[in-house]
């Protein structure tokens, strides 16, 4: 069985894990309320609601 000569660094063997790991956008929806773009199963930034239902009172502009 093969026996590694010298220890591998730290940093080493993270870089070879990090190459295989790519970090994505999260996919955006339309808000069905006010069209504006959030993340899936989040409450609107703009208007505040969830599943068409008000969750947070937003302040009127």
């Amino acid at each position: 069985m093969g026996v590694p000569k010298r220890r591998s660094s730290k940093q080493r063997g993270r870089q070879r894990r990090a190459a295989s790991y790519k970090a994505e956008a999260p996919g955006l929806i339309n808000c069905p309320q006010c069209r504006a773009l959030t993340v899936p199963h989040h409450v609107c930034a703009e208007c505040g609601y969830y599943k068409n239902k008000e969750v947070i009172q937003m302040k009127s502009k």
